[in-house]
């Protein structure tokens, strides 16, 4: 069969968003029992499961995610990536034992469930706490990791890990117990990173970001379109900064992942932040400060 260019982008497009079917939890195991093959699968179908019962509202405590940008979708990205850059890295020869393993998937599973918000709370959406997240988050898994008879260090090495997904934290100021520990923090920070702005759908996802920012009094930006605007100067300034200097380059294992799974020499987390980056500069050029504008270029429509 000869693979037209349409062709050739749906399955490119299939292969990043989830690996060999439609559902990544099935690319995350299968790529867990390459680098882990003790690992038990079963313990992370139920973790996995259990989070998306946190987020979409069956759990008697927690009322159903309603933050657009940051939701249940996201979170099983920033999953799939940071399993991405550890068979990376496992594949160049940096093992990390089982346990630092299961510390990293963990917090990538629980770093944004800061945004919940518990049958109690009175705010409207959990974007209230955007400023605080990261710390809710913290504390939402410490109270599972505790219920759940996990050990003290166990659960403290993964506060700090979590805390490696907040730009405002220099990782240099954290106290690592170890190396390894350092270096789950430095995977689940860049594939924080790397899921949010590869995403497919980035650019229809930045309004409803700045939607999250105005309810959570983050008023840095005036319109969506300003922080559109101010997005390319965001990824040139900080944002690589943190993925190259910070968390000294992981990001580069991310295409010995490709290399090795799919035996494609290619980054296609980088190569898709490029395009978004581009494509945001060319909106930003022509919208000036105008919705209706904005409106003609995003398109897509997210699918969660």
């Amino acid at each position: 069969m000869v693979f037209t260019e349409e062709m050739e982008h749906s399955h490119l497009t299939q292969l990043f968003e989830s690996g060999y079917s439609d559902d990544p939890l099935d690319e995350i195991l299968l790529l867990l029992s390459f680098i882990a093959p003790g690992y038990s699968q079963e313990s992370l179908r139920q973790l996995h499961q259990e989070i998306a019962n946190f987020f979409n509202g069956d759990h008697s405590e927690y009322r159903p995610s309603n933050t657009q940008y940051h939701n249940l979708g996201h979170t099983y990205s920033v999953v799939l990536a940071a399993t991405r850059l550890f068979h990376g890295l496992f594949c160049e020869g940096r093992h990390v034992s089982e346990e630092t393993l299961r510390k990293a998937l963990y917090c990538a599973y629980f770093h944004d469930c800061g945004l919940l918000l518990k049958n109690s709370e009175k705010a409207a959406s959990g974007a209230a706490y955007t400023k605080e997240h990261e710390a809710r988050s913290i504390l939402f898994m410490e109270r599972y990791l505790q219920e759940k008879a996990f050990p003290p260090s166990f659960i403290a090495d993964c506060s700090l890990i979590i805390q490696c997904t907040n730009l405002k934290i220099d990782p240099d100021t954290l106290a690592f117990p170890s190396e390894e520990v350092k270096l789950a923090g430095f995977v689940v920070g860049s594939a924080d990173i790397l899921a949010q702005m590869a995403d497919r759908y980035y650019l229809e996802r930045l309004p409803l970001l700045f939607q999250e920012h105005k309810e959570g009094g983050i008023t840095i930006y005036n319109s969506a379109v300003e922080l559109m605007q101010h997005t390319t100067f965001f990824y040139h300034h900080v944002i690589i900064d943190r993925l190259e200097r910070v968390f000294f380059n992981i990001v580069e294992a991310m295409r010995t992942h490709f290399r090795e799974r799919w035996d494609l020499d290619r980054n296609l987390y980088l190569e898709n932040i490029s395009k978004n980056i581009k494509y945001i500069r060319t909106v930003a050029l022509s919208c000036e400060d105008e919705m209706e504008c904005l409106q003609q270029f995003l398109r897509r429509k997210p699918p969660f």
